[in-house]
């Protein structure tokens, strides 16, 4: 789960602008701390999710996880915000967003089949530097070299990872790059439409046409699932809509720029979760690219605010 963009957050949602000239030092104070506690949750999602590949399809558990999260967000948003947030005024984008999600969410499941949580994630956190760039080709945007030079970084902070050519490389690690991708895909649709649609009515598209997409899909991959697997799996549900919906809360109380950078704590979360439920500790390697990533990213979400702030100013 970038959102985003979450420049790497879960949910890339629409109508999050950015008002951290507006906004009181405490109400971003509790939006960090919303972040960093969804940043805990979604950890807790991947591990469960790397728990149940031993046994169950990628399909499956990505299915359990959108039912699950559809159920308890679409009531909720039902009867407190009424109908007109499930209208769009971009139905077929909403459609293209949400198969991007769907896509990053069954790379990266299928992944952690054989990956740990720490190596997935922090490859699958190079999707704000691969947002940038579909950014040039599809929307038009410009990038300076400095916002280049992060991007050649982050890249570099991937191949530390995967370490491709040597004997530590292995083709699964390809599959969180490619929900990454898929992931950015996604974001880049969400910039196409900002401000058309309500960030709420994002995630119910996403959630409902989520569970759509893999809900054909289900017959194929579908492995009877025993009783203690069917409680993790609704748990792992429950636990990603509560991240889901910290992040809606975070950016509520603080401006994306502030707040997103420390989406990074997750590369702590997952390699601690993977420790303690695994036994698997992140080696050197992985631990030095996931901070070439992490600074990468950062620098990025830094140039973005500065970027933002000048374009502001000349407005003024």
């Amino acid at each position: 789960m970038t959102i985003a963009s979450r420049a790497a957050e879960r949910e890339p949602l629409s109508g999050m602008t950015d008002q951290s000239l507006r906004v009181p030092v405490q109400s971003a104070v509790r939006g960090i701390l919303l972040l960093v506690a969804s940043t805990v949750f979604f950890s807790l999602c991947d591990v469960i999710t790397k728990y149940l590949t031993a046994s169950l399809s990628a399909v499956e558990i990505a299915w359990i996880r959108y039912a699950t999260f559809s159920c308890i967000v679409v009531p909720v948003i039902l009867f407190s915000k009424g109908a007109v947030l499930f209208r769009s005024s971009r139905p077929g984008l909403q459609v293209l967003r949400s198969l991007g999600i769907v896509g990053s969410t069954l790379f990266f499941a299928q992944g952690l089949r054989s990956l740990p949580v720490a190596e997935s994630t922090a490859i699958y956190f190079i999707s704000p530097i691969l947002i940038m760039a579909m950014s040039i080709l599809f929307l038009g945007e410009t990038v300076g070299w400095r916002r280049w030079m992060a991007a050649l970084v982050g890249l570099v902070g991937v191949l530390v990872v995967i370490r491709p050519g040597t004997d530590a490389f292995q083709a699964t690690a390809l599959l969180p790059l490619l929900g990454a991708t898929s992931w950015a895909s996604g974001a880049v649709v969400t910039r196409k439409m900002s401000g058309q649609d309500h960030p709420l009515t994002m995630l119910v598209y996403s959630a409902v046409y989520g569970c759509l997409v893999l809900s054909i899909l289900l017959p194929f991959n579908w492995v009877p699932p025993t009783a203690g697997e069917i409680g993790l799996a609704l748990l792992m549900g429950l636990v990603f809509a509560i991240g889901q919906w910290l992040v809606v809360l975070a950016y509520r109380h603080g401006s994306a720029s502030a707040i997103a950078p420390f989406s990074y704590v997750q590369l702590i979360w997952a390699g601690a979760l993977g420790y303690l439920v695994f036994g698997a500790l992140p080696d050197g390697w992985t631990i030095v690219g996931a901070c070439i990533i992490a600074a990468s990213g950062l620098y990025t979400a830094y140039r973005e605010r500065v970027r933002m702030l000048e374009a502001r100013a000349r407005g003024a």
